[in-house]
């Protein structure tokens, strides 16, 4: 009996090594490819506890895991060409995930890398033809959107042959060169010049209409002004005369007077000595020769001057 416990144990040994090589766990994450002999025999993409032939190591049943979620792969400073000309560096990512295991293996053995370099390769052709049929302002409109679902259906078809699908396509950044940063800058740079020349002289010339406008209502003003003050003063005038003519009419003698009287105040007013020569007989002298203003004697002096000096205060 004591012979028998180590062959006994020696057999569970055994027993539990080969149900251990037979078992497989997977997981909500995983999909398990059962391979025998170097052929597909299963896969598993449902999570749970699956058996397989044991004694993987002697070619029989393998398993090789593969990843069930939603993977991404980068794509950084492509530089790629507008269709101005001018070059643009740009980064990218694509989020696929493996939907078909079996073509998975088939195609790249199961290698993830392997399969993000095609797509990475195909990834930069499409962007730079997607990019070389627009200018660069597309990038950033409303039609970055259809850019990228153009990019994503061209990779499409290669990520089906390799058990891939693609779930979305994105641009992180778009950035100019550096020389193609500094032409830009120069070209904004004009043309805000430009647009500011255009707004200065839009502005020159509405301030000369302006002041064109004012200055003819200035003269309009002025006129009109003229024309009431000429009105006026004619008017003034009109009812001065009739002033006058009632007056000389109610008494002409002392109208006469008056006049006469204005008028040697007016001659003779001023800042200095006012020295007439006139004649004796003149008509302006009549007041002073006689109150009533009649007319002076012709005697001895006709042939005569007088002189008459005055001072106006």
């Amino acid at each position: 009996m004591g012979n028998r416990i180590p062959a006994i144990l020696i057999a569970v040994g055994v027993l539990l090594f080969i149900a251990y090589s037979s078992v497989f766990v997977v997981n909500e994450r995983q999909q398990a490819i059962v391979i025998r002999f170097g052929q597909i025999q299963d896969v598993k993409t449902e999570p749970g506890l699956y058996f397989k032939l044991p004694f993987g190591f002697m070619d029989a049943d393998s398993v090789q895991y593969i990843q069930d979620q939603a993977l991404r792969f980068d794509l950084d400073d492509i530089r790629v060409q507008v269709s101005g000309g001018k070059f643009y560096e740009v980064d990218a990512f694509v989020v696929y995930k493996i939907t078909d295991a079996r073509r998975f293996r088939e195609a790249v053995s199961g290698d993830r890398e392997s399969a993000e370099s095609r797509l990475r390769t195909r990834l930069d052709a499409a962007l730079r033809r997607v990019y070389g049929l627009r200018g660069f302002e597309s990038a950033l409109s409303e039609e970055r959107a259809s850019m990228m679902r153009e990019v994503r259906g061209e990779l499409t078809n290669d990520a089906s042959n390799l058990g891939l699908t693609i779930s979305d396509v994105r641009i992180r950044r778009t950035d100019l060169t550096q020389e193609v940063s500094q032409q830009t800058f120069e070209r904004m740079k004009a043309e805000r010049l430009a647009e500011a020349e255009l707004i200065r002289a839009r502005g020159n010339e509405a301030g000369q209409r302006r002041r064109a406008i004012a200055d003819r209502q200035v003269v309009e003003f002025l006129a009109a002004a003229q024309r009431d003050s000429e009105i006026l003063r004619g008017e003034g005038e009109g009812e001065r005369n009739r002033v006058f003519g009632e007056a000389f009419s109610q008494d002409p003698a002392f109208f006469d007077f008056y006049r006469s009287m204005s008028a040697y105040r007016d001659a003779m007013s001023g800042t200095s000595d006012t020295t007439l020569v006139l004649s004796p007989q003149s008509e302006f002298f009549r007041f002073f020769e006689d109150a009533a203003g009649a007319a002076p004697a012709t005697s001895g002096a006709t042939n005569g001057t007088a002189t008459t000096p005055s001072t106006a205060n």
